[in-house]
């Protein structure tokens, strides 16, 4: 049969009362009621462990208590009452002698009082009396009380000890990590322009006290949360004999969103190395440009790409003399004319292949352009010189009229005849590039976090989005972190133009990396951070720009605000015109107009239709798009307003000129321009309220946008306006809505709608004015 323990038992033996015993029942779920009396023994045993750990009290394991099975053998019983009789026995005598001790205590107390009244009725002059009663603990209770208090005692003393011990070991690592932040640095220590003093301590390795003390000998009131700058610094560290110098500081978050690579490349003078030139190779499609590059390379590009022509950026590098050389082909295709764009902002030379049997082309008067506005030198490399139709003469005349004047005819631009196919004269054309780049002293601090720009990027289905990188300045790591654009990353991979995988990359270096988190657009700029905290920061200051200006350009209001803060010289104009004669009309009338502090830049000038080869160009040197009777498509006005460039399209030559003088006095003025969005048919009313509506409608043509304000027709009378506060498309809200699609709009207004009621959208924006 299952042993019975009774519950009283179970508390005896933890030594607490039973009714605390019965509240831990109440709270923990032992399988066991509260209310029970018996328990079986293994469950007696567990709640015996529980409740030893609960009240954290050392006791011995439940072993065997009183057992109640509900029936008793006679010698049980028998043992059972004979206990009971000695017990109720003694119980007796301890009760008579308790008394007659009693009786003798008060006679006592009555004599001594002098009450001789007797005690019958327990009446009388004496003082009231105090009786005391004696309290008898047995032996073993005693003792169990006793051992108790001492284990409480030792348990006491050990929590205080393990506690001790605890916050001393606490102090000896906080000791131990000061002296390894306070330990004295070694060489140079890199010191930013400002930075707090606790942070200088830990930089140099020197207590704070230490410097407070070295600041107020040197006049110097501060506390340890003051920002002192590098003069400071560098003053106070002599004291302790450490050599400091200024850190690199971290581009600003305007030239990595304008992709001002001069702002980026910025540095002091003593930490600057000679770095290999980068060469851009430039010029009109079918030319030859990759061709050069693949004898230069002595490697068979050209014949694996369609057609001949590059379909992408690549970037190679050669030794040459015991000097490395980096080549960028750049494509020669219309198409690709913003890459191309891009491409020659980044590269110290540019050599212009031109090929000599057909001279300068149209595309070739473009890549002119692009070198000029990027203010590189350019090296002319005159190509198919092995055909019987060359003709140099012609080439170099063609080349004068565009501004540059071969060194043969007195001018500063170097020609180099060569063939691609025999191989004539890429000798001398690179010993013409180590000559230029010599002359441009070109250098970089290799030691500086890694600034590059994007080359190329696309999808790789197995590793994700790569992108081929040129290094500015700085050397590229494998882990380093870094931003593209608004894109963050951490190299992973690093492939050199041979395919070597490489653990860095220094100045110059083209190389393609992995672990970007999405595929970058070609221009962009590369920026190595220190740590997550300053990308995070970054990153956050390149989304606020993001939302005020999405293009690379600037509109007319941001152009004639820096001329009028005086930080432009040139108002640069892409000029395009609808004949030759128009277009020197034209030249010849901007030309003559005068300002006192700033002039007109023609950067490029041709006949023609606005494309987007123009936009690209005016973005990348931050001007304006100037037509005279051209079309300009949609597409091109898209990416117009994509890049914040402004195009001024005109019919009359005297308003052309009017306009370009009022900008560059800062008067001209954008006016207010409609433009209709779309329209919506109202096909169901689903709610209506005081000046708001829910309408179910259908969109007839073009699209209708959210807070877009909203002309409401009836029977093709305008019968008033209104604004859309929310547009849904089934169980979604969208920002706007295309043609042919069916949506939810929250229509705002003065008065009602019916169904069949016909909605207008528009909205107005700031344009310079045109004709």
């Amino acid at each position: 049969m299952v042993k019975m323990i009774r519950m009283a038992g179970v508390a005896k033996h933890l030594g607490i009362a039973s009714q605390e015993l019965r509240k831990l029942l109440t709270e923990v779920n032992l399988g066991v009621k509260p209310t029970d009396r018996e328990i079986p023994e293994n469950l007696a045993a567990g709640i015996v462990r529980f409740a030893a750990r609960r009240f954290k009290i050392k006791c011995p394991p439940l072993i065997q208590l009183e057992e109640e099975t509900g029936e008793e053998s006679e010698d049980q019983k028998i043992s059972s009452e004979e206990k009971e009789l000695s017990s109720l026995t003694q119980l007796k005598t301890i009760a008579q002698n308790s008394k007659k001790d009693l009786e003798k205590r008060k006679k006592m107390v009555r004599e001594s009082a002098g009450d001789e009244a007797g005690s019958a009725d327990g009446k009388g002059g004496g003082k009231k009396l105090s009786i005391l009663r004696k309290i008898e603990i047995s032996p073993e209770a005693a003792a169990k009380a006793k051992e108790k208090m001492k284990e409480e005692e030792e348990m006491k003393r050990q929590l205080k000890q393990e506690k001790d011990e605890e916050i001393m070991e606490r102090k000896l690592l906080q000791k131990k990590k000061q002296e390894q932040i306070f330990k004295k640095k070694e060489g140079s220590v890199e010191i930013p322009d400002h930075l707090p003093i606790k942070e200088f301590a830990e930089k140099i390795g020197i207590p704070t006290s230490q410097i407070l003390a070295a600041l107020v000998r040197n006049g110097v009131m501060a506390t340890l949360n003051s920002t002192i700058d590098f003069d400071t610094c560098s003053l106070i560290s002599l004291e302790f004999d450490i050599e400091v110098k200024k850190a690199q500081a971290d581009v600003s978050s305007e030239s990595l969103f304008s992709g001002d690579i001069s702002e980026l490349l910025k540095d002091e003078k003593e930490n600057l190395k000679t770095r290999p030139p980068v060469i851009v190779v430039i010029g009109h499609v079918d030319h030859g440009k990759t061709s050069i590059l693949d004898r230069i390379r002595k490697a068979k590009v050209a014949e694996g790409e369609a057609g001949g022509i590059t379909q992408h950026i690549g970037a190679y590098q050669i030794e040459k003399n015991g000097r490395l050389i980096t080549f960028l082909d750049t494509p020669g295709h219309e198409s690709f004319t913003a890459m191309r764009a891009r491409g020659t902002k980044t590269a110290d030379i540019a050599i212009l292949v031109i090929a000599a049997d057909e001279g300068i082309k149209p595309q070739t008067v473009e890549a002119i352009n692009h070198a000029k506005e990027a203010d590189i030198p350019i090296i002319v490399a005159m190509n198919k010189m092995d055909k019987e139709s060359a003709n140099p003469e012609k080439v170099k005349g063609e080349l004068n009229e565009h501004g540059l004047q071969v060194e043969e005819w007195g001018g500063k631009t170097p020609l180099v005849p060569v063939s691609a196919h025999s191989g004539a004269g890429i000798e001398e054309l690179l010993e013409i590039v180590l000559l230029q780049a010599d002359l441009l002293e070109l250098a970089a601090n290799s030691k500086r976090r890694a600034v590059g720009t994007v080359i190329e990027a696309h999808l790789d289905p197995s590793i994700g989005p790569v992108g081929t990188i040129l290094v500015n300045t700085g050397t590229l790591h494998i882990k380093d972190i870094f931003i593209i654009g608004k894109i963050r990353g951490r190299v992973k991979t690093m492939v050199n133009d041979t395919g070597k995988n490489i653990i860095s990359a220094p100045p110059s270096s083209a190389v393609q990396i992995s672990g970007i988190d999405s595929v970058p657009i070609p221009g962009d700029i590369l920026q190595v951070f220190e740590n997550e905290k300053i990308l995070k920061n970054k990153l956050e200051e390149l989304e606020t720009l993001h939302e005020r200006k999405t293009g690379r350009g600037m509109g007319v209001s941001e152009i004639i605000d820096h001329l009028k803060q005086g930080n432009m010289k040139f108002l640069k104009v892409v000029l395009k015109a609808d004949t030759n004669g128009s277009l020197e009309a034209v030249k010849q009338a901007v030309g003559k107009i005068k300002h006192e502090e700033v002039g007109v830049k023609i950067i490029h000038a041709a006949v023609g239709a606005i494309t987007e080869t123009d936009v690209m160009m005016a973005a990348a040197s931050q001007g304006l798009v100037v037509g005279f009777n051209v079309i300009v498509s949609p597409r091109v006005r898209r990416i117009s307003e994509k890049e914040s460039v402004e195009i001024m399209n005109y019919d009359i030559i005297y308003k052309l000129t009017e306009d370009i003088e009022k900008i560059l006095g800062g008067l001209l003025e954008p006016e207010l321009v409609e433009t209709v969005l779309g329209r919506a048919f109202v096909k169901q009313i689903f709610y209506t309220k005081k000046k708001m509506m829910i309408l179910g409608c259908k969109i007839e043509s073009g699209k209708i946008k959210v807070k877009s304000k909203i002309r409401v027709y009836r029977k093709e009378e305008k019968i008033g306006e209104g604004v859309i506060a929310a547009l849904q498309h089934f169980e979604k809200k969208v920002p706007e809505i295309e043609e042919g699609q069916e949506c939810g709009i929250q229509f705002e207004g003065n008065f009602p709608l019916e169904e069949r009621d016909v909605l207008e959208a528009y909205e107005m924006e700031k344009r310079i004015r045109t004709l």
